[in-house]
């Protein structure tokens, strides 16, 4: 509840409010456009199921998420099981949710008393250090202690974009000088998030996919690094992929997944576009859960994704 001038209380926007308001041109593109496809049916079948192809396809579920779920729903429709539109969307919901659920990856458990240390890869420029700033303040604003390391130290910039964020959030940066080695600071920073009880280091890591083997290399040492000091470490590394990118973004992805053991997906500026379905896409084609969603610009605007709440704003 928020406090208001006058004394009266008004009531924060819930998760899945603002998941609705976040998909808006997602849910343009698939939930109406469903309604458009089945009015010029008499009976939900096998061919207004193929007009709904390319509805999917739009929403960026791609092709092979796509048939997957197209396929499900043609058995249903060849024994008459889909009655209306309302019928068809609670189908089509449950069949996304059913991929959404389906990626899952145990979590490591982090040792009693030692920080939770995560990475964070990605290419540059799909909001990689300005989504390692939101996590730290997701993780202050639940009262955790919080510490950046500033390990992509191949780009002068992103050491000071991330020293930006730190600012603006409140949160130390472990950094170095441009050109250093990304695995002494990353040291640095987990000696000092040791000796004070640091709960979260967000550790900022190079965005370059030329080189895959050396990009394997370079994560790989950190692992060992940080493990020195954690033997648990890391206990998740975060891919962070671009939402408006879609189709394109999932290849880039895949080739992240191949080299730096990923465990989950940041999926941002999900509220710029209308290709939302590659989440779904995401859980199918990879098989790694998303674990949060960029939904603005402020330091406030990142969600950790609930599957349900995001399907149910899909058709809301």
């Amino acid at each position: 509840m928020i406090q208001t001038l006058f004394g009266s209380t008004e009531q924060k926007p819930s998760f899945l409010d603002r998941m609705k308001e976040a998909v808006t041109r997602t849910r343009e593109n698939l939930a109406e456009r469903i309604e458009e496809t089945v009015s010029f049916s008499k009976e939900i079948d096998r061919g207004t199921l193929d007009d709904l192809e390319a509805t999917l396809l739009g929403a960026d579920l791609g092709s092979v998420t796509t048939q997957q779920v197209l396929g499900k729903l043609r058995d249903k429709a060849d024994r008459k099981q889909i009655g209306n539109v309302d019928e068809l969307k609670r189908l089509l919901k449950e069949e996304l949710l059913a991929i959404l659920n389906s990626a899952s990856i145990p979590p490591v458990q982090k040792t009693e008393g030692l920080p939770e240390v995560i990475l964070v890869v990605g290419v540059n420029g799909t909001g990689k250090t300005t989504t390692i700033g939101k996590l730290a303040q997701f993780f202050r604003s639940d009262g955790k202690t919080v510490l950046l390391c500033a390990a992509d130290t191949f780009r002068a910039a992103a050491i000071d974009q991330l020293q930006v964020w730190g600012e603006r959030t409140g949160t130390e940066v472990i950094r170095t000088k441009a050109g250093g080695d990304p695995s002494a600071v990353l040291y640095d920073a987990l000696q000092a998030a040791t000796a004070r009880h640091i709960d979260y280091v967000i550790v900022d890591t190079a965005g370059r996919l030329h080189n895959k083997a050396h990009l394997m290399s370079e994560l790989e040492k950190m692992r060992r690094t940080a493990q020195r000091i954690i033997p648990s470490a890391p206990h998740a590394t975060l891919l962070v992929m671009d939402a408006t990118t879609g189709q394109n973004g999932l290849q880039q992805a895949r080739q992240f997944t191949e080299s730096a053991a990923v465990t989950g997906i940041v999926l941002t500026k999900l509220d710029g576009t209308a290709k939302g379905g590659v989440a779904v896409a995401i859980s199918r084609e990879l098989g790694l859960p998303v674990r949060y969603v960029g939904v603005g610009e402020k330091a406030g605007d990142l969600l950790r994704f609930n599957a349900r709440d995001f399907v149910d704003a899909l058709f809301a």
